[in-house]
C-alpha cells in the first residue's frame, strides 16, 4: 500500500463533462486536483488551466505513475478503462473508474478480482445512490414500511441522440458497446433499484432497437417480484428523466431524478410528498442532506458526496452504500444478460455475480 498525503492529491484522466464534475467533487471533498490528462498534451495543458489543476500529464500512464497523485479518477473512453485501472491497481493507488468497468464481461470480472486482491479502494460512480430521498426510500423499505414489494418499474430517458445528433465516441460500438443506452444509463436504473430494495434481478427478457439507443427490459427478482424498465437516449424532450417506482402492500415510493428533493409516497388512504429535510429523515439520508429544505440539491452534490465517501474510505472508514468495482461487475453482468436476451429473443437467467 502506498503512502498518501494528508490532503489527497487526485489525478483525473479525461477532462470532458464528467472529468469537470470529478474535479469539482475532488475540491469539495477537501482534495487537490494535482494532475489532469486529455487526448493530447496541448489539450491536457488547457484542461489543467480550465479545471484548476496544479499540472498536466502527457498520458494517462504518466499520470498514474506520478508521485504527486494519490488517487486516480478514470474518465476516459470505455475501451481505456481496463488498462488504466489495472495500472492504477498495480501501483497500489485507489481508483475511481467511470462505468462500464470494461467492454466485456470477462474483463470486468478480472478487473473486479484484481481490485479485491489489491486491497485498495476501487469504486464506480453510481452517484444516484447519494440523493437523500433515495436513502430515505431505502431506509423505509428496509424498515418494512412498504410491506411486501410486488412491482418495480420505471424509466431512464434522454434525448441527446434523437434525430441526427452525433454520439461521438459513444456511438462507436468498439467504444460505447452495441447496447450503448443500457450500458450508459440503463445500468444506473438497475443499480438504483437493487440498492433501494435490496433485491437482485435473477432473470430478464430484453429488446433493443434504434442501434442500441433504446432498450426495454422485463425482469424478475430473487424475491419473486416482477418489474420493467424502459431506457432510451432518443426520447424527445427528456433530458435526464430517471424515474423509479417501488410498489408494496402498505406503501409505494416514487423517485424522480429531475425533481430529487422530494420523495412521493403512495398509501391506501392517500398520498404524500416527503421533502428533503435532515430533521425528519432517516440518519443515512440526513447525513447527505446538506442544505436547508427548499434549497435544492442536485447531481453535483451527489457526486461531491460520492467522492467524499471515497476519500473517507481511503482513510480507513468505509461509509455505507459506497459503490465498488463489485457493483461495476454487477452492471456488466446485467448488460451481458440484456445483450444475450436481445440477440436470442429469449428469457435469460442472470447470475448473482
Amino acid at each position: 500500500m502506498i503512502e498518501v498525503a494528508d490532503q489527497l492529491r487526485a489525478g483525473i484522466i479525461g477532462t470532458g463533462f464528467i472529468g469537470a464534475v470529478h474535479a469539482h467533487a475532488v475540491r469539495a471533498a477537501g482534495g487537490i486536483v494535482s494532475r489532469v490528462t486529455a487526448s493530447s498534451p496541448d489539450r491536457a495543458a488547457a484542461a489543467a488551466r480550465r479545471l484548476g489543476a496544479q499540472s498536466s500529464a502527457a498520458t494517462g500512464e504518466a499520470l498514474i505513475d506520478a508521485d504527486d497523485v494519490d488517487v486516480v479518477h478514470i474518465c476516459a473512453p470505455n475501451s481505456l478503462h481496463v488498462p488504466l485501472a489495472n495500472r492504477a491497481l498495480a501501483a497500489g493507488k485507489p481508483v475511481i473508474c467511470e462505468k462500464p468497468l470494461a467492454t466485456s464481461l470477462g474483463e470486468a470480472r478480472e478487473l473486479a478480482t484484481r481490485a479485491s486482491e489489491a486491497g485498495v479502494v476501487a469504486t464506480v460512480p453510481f452517484v444516484y445512490r447519494f440523493y437523500p430521498t433515495v436513502r430515505e426510500a431505502r431506509a423505509r423499505i428496509a424498515a418494512g414500511e412498504a410491506g411486501a414489494l410486488h412491482l418495480l418499474y420505471g424509466a431512464y430517458l434522454q434525448d441527446w441522440q434523437a434525430g441526427d445528433a452525433g454520439a461521438g465516441w459513444r456511438g462507436d460500438p468498439a467504444e460505447g458497446g452495441e447496447y450503448g443506452a443500457f450500458t450508459d444509463i440503463g445500468v444506473h436504473w438497475c443499480d438504483l433499484m437493487e440498492f433501494c430494495t435490496g433485491q437482485r434481478i435473477t432473470g430478464l427478457s430484453a429488446r433493443t432497437s434504434g442501434g442500441g439507443t433504446e432498450t426495454t427490459v422485463q425482469f424478475d427478482t430473487d424475491r419473486g417480484v416482477s418489474g420493467s424498465v424502459l431506457v432510451s437516449q432518443r426520447a424527445l424532450g427528456r433530458k435526464n428523466h430517471l424515474t423509479l417506482r417501488m410498489d408494496g402492500a402498505d406503501a409505494a415510493y416514487g423517485f424522480d431524478q429531475e425533481n430529487p428533493d422530494t420523495l412521493w409516497v403512495g398509501g391506501v388512504t392517500g398520498n404524500q410528498v416527503v421533502h428533503r429535510d435532515a430533521a425528519t429523515m432517516a440518519p443515512g439520508a440526513a447525513r447527505l442532506s446538506l442544505l436547508p429544505p427548499g434549497h435544492p440539491q442536485g447531481y453535483q452534490d451527489c457526486f461531491n458526496a460520492f467522492v467524499a465517501d471515497n476519500y473517507t474510505a481511503i482513510g480507513g472508514e468505509r461509509p455505507d452504500g459506497l459503490p465498488t468495482f463489485a457493483d461495476g461487475l454487477r452492471a456488466a453482468v446485467l448488460t451481458d444478460a440484456v445483450a444475450t436476451s436481445s440477440e436470442s429473443s429469449t428469457w435469460v437467467e442472470v447470475p448473482a455475480a
